[in-house]
């Protein structure tokens, strides 16, 4: 069995737990959360919680750390941190700051002779895949990729780091005209703003100054800076009556075009329709673990994305039985 440690319990870590109860070659062997250990309840029977100031005492309980923070200011921190003592698995999804988090951890975990794969999930993860694979079937065409409708947890995330805000939701939007000229195969050319909207909902504190978090909501680097976006503040029983899902989903599609003349066109279309963010993008994270702890094995380190897995080390399955049943 591959023991997998949590660090962070909130909805993803929670997520990573569920998968694990899925998976039959995997099992949670230790939460670490920044919280007072006593006061956090996990699902599974027997498997201790531990404060994250001593993850560094329990190495040798966990062959892969599944990293739960937010890509905000956790990862940044913890992924080169936990990769000196552990193999991990991060979502990372900050897609401008990717190389960036990558040489930092790639070199904390070379250093340390750990493997250590980075932004996982679905987008970046399965979506950037799909965006691989069509790309080099069809070189010649253009590659889009819409989110949503949905909440997204690293912009709500994002969100409640402002001072002043209590709680946020965020929903990004596909705007329909976008969608519906690319799936035409009309290659379109589109800019950020022309895709998708964003709309953000704020529970603030009696006292904050909304004008001041619309502007640094609307104004924020990497996050909402490039997008059309509306800023609605809601009281927590709204916010919990209305707002208490996390689903998601999105498209990846390829309009590319074959034949001598390039007189042919193909469209390609990867779809999620998901009920909970948190969980599925858990479930995604869970498989690279597998893929991770196998890649540690065979002595690979150093920072990787799911670009340098080969589907067969995500899968529980052999090869003889991946051969059989999915070839």
């Amino acid at each position: 069995m591959i023991k997998v440690g949590i660090m962070g319990y909130g909805n993803l870590g929670r997520g990573v737990e569920c998968a694990l109860k899925q998976s039959p070659d995997m099992e949670l062997s230790a939460v670490f959360t920044r919280r007072n250990p006593e006061e956090v309840k996990i699902l599974t029977e027997g498997v201790s919680v531990y404060s994250a100031d001593d993850a560094e005492k329990h190495t040798e309980e966990v062959d892969v750390l599944i990293i739960c923070g937010g890509s905000a200011t956790d990862l940044p921190e913890q992924t080169p941190k936990y990769a000196a003592l552990f193999n991990v698995v991060d979502s990372f999804d900050t897609h401008a700051r990717i190389p960036e988090h990558f040489a930092n951890v790639d070199a904390a975990a070379k250093a340390a002779c750990r493997t250590a794969v980075i932004s996982g999930g679905w987008d970046p993860g399965m979506f950037s895949l799909n965006r691989v694979y069509a790309e080099s079937i069809l070189p010649v065409g253009e590659t889009y990729t819409f989110w949503g409708k949905g909440v997204s947890q690293g912009h709500s995330d994002a969100v409640r780091r402002i001072d002043g805000v209590i709680d946020a939701r965020q929903y990004t939007i596909p705007v329909d005209e976008a969608l519906s000229a690319v799936r035409s195969g009309a290659a379109p050319e589109l800019s950020t703003r022309e895709k998708h909207t964003r709309l953000v909902y704020v529970v603030a504190e009696d006292d904050a100054d909304k004008a001041r978090i619309t502007e640094e909501i609307v104004t924020m680097k990497n996050y909402f800076d490039e997008y059309d976006t509306t800023v609605e503040f809601i009281d927590e029983e709204t916010m919990a009556r209305d707002h208490s899902g996390i689903p998601h989903g999105g498209f990846v599609i390829r309009s590319g075009r074959t034949g001598w003349e390039e007189e042919n066109t193909h469209v390609v279309e990867y779809s999620l329709q998901l009920d909970s963010n948190p969980e599925f993008t858990s479930s995604v994270l869970v498989a690279i673990a597998r893929a991770t702890y196998r890649m540690a094995e065979a002595g690979q380190s150093g920072a990787k994305t799911v670009f340098d897995i080969a589907p067969a080390q995500l899968s529980p399955k052999s090869p003889e039985e991946l051969r059989k049943a999915m070839l």
